[in-house]
């Protein structure tokens, strides 16, 4: 097992956000998600850009090709508007599509709008790193990555951040090991087949 740090890129996508006519929430929320979802040790790469497909596109091929990123997590520009292209750059620079992760962001949030079915999230494969596109907004991006749960705190509805640890697992090769990913239960509990959990790196040190 290896005990190195996961690598995150976070990518917000607005351009108003981008211009300066806003703050950003989209790198604050994400940040403060994982800072309480992860026990791994995480090392964040954050880039704030506009609505240009060509513009998100160079900066995921730079994320995973030159950054180096086990994960991406992109915020923004998923809706059904002409300048909302991010699920289009995303499948532009993937070896491969993972749709089941767009499913249940849409499956979580139709718990609450109707438009939900109005979303394009996605998410892909490229090289070694999962690159999932999440809503915009800030309480979406938490639901979705954390599920939904009842009042004693049984989860209902599995959010797709349950899925996270074991898939960047899948994507290690005898040359290049990834990150074992661990989360705080209390979140968001990872989900892996007996034959993949490992002996616990916070238990141990």
């Amino acid at each position: 097992m290896t005990n190195q740090s996961v690598k995150i890129g976070l990518l917000s996508i607005s351009d108003r956000a981008s211009s300066g006519e806003y703050e950003d929430q989209g790198i604050p929320t994400l940040k403060n998600w994982l800072d309480s979802a992860l026990v791994t040790s995480a090392q964040f790469v954050a880039r704030l850009i506009a609505d240009e497909q060509s513009e998100i596109e160079a900066t995921l091929i730079d994320l995973v090709d030159n950054e180096g990123c086990h994960l991406i997590l992109t915020t923004g520009g998923t809706g059904p508007a002409l300048r909302d292209v991010t699920p289009e750059a995303t499948i532009a620079v993937a070896d491969k599509e993972m749709p089941g992760f767009g499913e249940q962001m849409r499956q979580i949030s139709l718990n609450f709008v109707p438009t939900a079915i109005l979303s394009r999230q996605t998410a892909v494969i490229r090289k070694q790193c999962l690159i999932i596109n999440l809503p915009g907004q800030p309480k979406s991006i938490a639901q979705t990555l954390e599920g939904l749960k009842d009042e004693s705190g049984t989860v209902k509805v599995h959010g797709i951040f349950a899925a996270v640890p074991y898939c960047l697992d899948l994507l290690a090769t005898p040359e290049n090991a990834m990150p074992y990913l661990e989360t705080n239960e209390t979140i968001v509990k990872a989900f892996r087949p007996k034959s993949a959990i490992k002996a616990s790196i916070s238990a141990s040190t």
